[in-house]
């Protein structure tokens, strides 16, 4: 946006803080490559357009704003003179187009000192060559510094899920290890009593019926309905009672597998009635119990691996290792494989409650950067809640907000103290013991949710009800955009 032309002053540009040290030679060549512009109340310069020129302002008010979603929220408002916008950091000559990296407009009549942002560069690096080679090396100091502790984080995180996830992993591997040797045990046992049936004095008929007996119990086993405690122990009773009534050795320990099986007096019932021969009922029953129970070790080898292979699935939706960085997704499955990852971490106290509006469309996004704001956000309500003595709920809702996705975390922790909030998304700043944080779980959410997916990610908070919210755009952003950046205010002095 242009304003007026007004005539620059020497003078009047000397008393501004930012060149109050220069001499007359350097401020009339300010002026003679910059301008003195007068804005009428309205947008000076645009959040993501090419930043052409570095603003000074002599008079008037300011307003600073940062596009979040498809709103603009103020951050800075001042009156101060001399503070300057802009192209700030034009003198970094790394060869990158630089953009506004926010928006600026004044409320009433204002004017600024404006100068081109390569004379600003040429004037910099004229003047301030070493305060340049300082600036410069801060500038990408800092930035590799926070790479570098950005990857630590990620590491650290990555380590935990990793522990978490071998835990998780160990268990059901573990099952299914028992239950296999034991099948074993069982299949071995099966096959010496029909050894036994067969040599024995038996009808044929007896055989094919106790075979076919066989085929129909597995079939019940895999339709075993729910019972109560107190319904399963009265069913064991009047098995083991009928059992004892038919000449059945050892009836009350086969009674509890029966009725684990699904079995009960009707059909064993049944199964005297198939089998003429009475003498061979007691060696009937015994090959059903191992049918049973081979039929119960085989379901929960099922269980076992079908968990292993869940886990393996949420893994990689995790990760994402297969998948483009860009892409369509279902926010549902991103959580529901951040909460199986990191299902060891939250332990047995803390209740999980997903309130999932389903009907909600799947989101243009980066799910994999999704996954680690889901981590980070998942991983400070649990510690919160571990705070006040480990036990709590975690709620996990979604919810479409206007024309935004949103994704809440509620626990019910001691809550976020008013004194820190405007903090928490700083930098380097954690409440967490020495030791256990970096600061930067909750900044680097913000980037991704904020600068890379132009969305917005805020805290409510009192003592027992704290809520993340995560706002995410239903349409489409650039997945080619620019470095992403932290929002910047006006300068002012320090």
């Amino acid at each position: 946006m242009s304003g007026r032309p007004m005539p620059c002053s020497a003078a009047e540009i000397s008393s501004l803080f930012l060149f109050e040290k220069l001499n007359a030679e350097q401020l009339d060549r300010l002026c003679s490559e910059g301008r003195v512009e007068l804005f009428d109340p309205g947008p000076v310069f645009t959040e993501g357009d090419p930043a052409t020129d570095f603003y000074v302002m002599i008079e008037g008010t300011l307003v600073m704003s940062r596009r979040v979603g498809g709103d603009d929220i103020e951050v800075s408002r001042t009156s101060q003179p001399g503070v300057y916008a802009g192209a700030v950091m034009a003198y970094l000559w790394d060869g990158k187009p630089q953009r506004y990296v926010n928006s600026l407009r004044v409320s009433q009549p204002a004017r600024f000192f404006v100068l081109p942002a390569q004379s600003f560069a040429n004037l910099v690096h004229e003047w301030f060559p070493m305060a340049v080679h300082l600036l410069e090396g801060i500038a990408l100091g800092s930035q590799t510094f926070q790479r570098a502790v950005g990857q630590r984080e990620r590491l650290l995180a990555l380590g935990s899920l990793s522990a978490g996830l071998t835990h998780e992993l160990n268990n059901p591997a573990a099952a299914a290890a028992r239950a296999t040797s034991s099948l074993r045990d069982r299949v071995a046992h099966m096959r010496n009593k029909l050894s036994a049936i067969a040599s024995g004095p038996y009808h044929g008929d007896a055989l094919k019926a106790l075979v076919d007996l066989q085929e129909r119990t597995a079939e019940r086993v895999s339709k075993v309905p729910a019972l109560s405690p107190l319904e399963a122990s009265d069913r064991e009773d009047e098995l083991a009672d009928w059992l004892d009534d038919h000449g059945v050795p050892n009836g009350w320990q086969i009674a509890p597998t029966f009725v684990q099986g699904g079995l009960d007096v009707d059909w064993l019932e049944q199964v005297a009635a198939a089998i003429d021969e009475q003498d061979i009922l007691p060696s009937a029953i015994e090959c059903l119990n191992y049918t049973v129970e081979a039929e119960l070790l085989m379901s929960e080898i099922e269980d076992s691996t079908t968990r292993i292979s869940h886990l393996v699935d949420a893994a990689k939706q995790y990760s994402q290792l297969d998948r483009a960085p860009y892409q369509v997704a279902d926010v549902h499955e991103l959580l529901d494989s951040t909460l199986l990852m990191l299902s060891g971490k939250i332990g047995p106290q803390v209740k999980v409650v997903k309130d999932y509006d389903r009907s909600v469309p799947r989101i243009p996004a980066y799910p994999a950067e999704l996954n680690q704001v889901w981590t980070n956000l998942i991983d400070n309500a649990v510690q919160a809640i571990n705070g006040v003595g480990g036990e709590g709920t975690l709620t996990v809702r979604t919810a479409l907000e206007h024309d935004r996705l949103l994704v809440e975390f509620q626990d019910t922790g001691p809550g976020v103290p008013p004194d820190i909030r405007g903090r928490i998304f700083d930098p380097f700043f954690t409440t967490k013991p020495v030791g256990e944080g970096t600061g930067l779980g909750l900044d680097i959410s913000w980037r991704i949710v904020v600068n890379k997916h132009h969305g917005d990610l805020k805290v409510e908070s009192v003592p027992g009800d704290t809520r993340f919210q995560v706002l995410l755009p239903l349409t489409a952003t650039d997945p080619d955009a620019g470095p992403d950046t932290v929002p910047d205010a006006a300068q002012e002095p320090s």
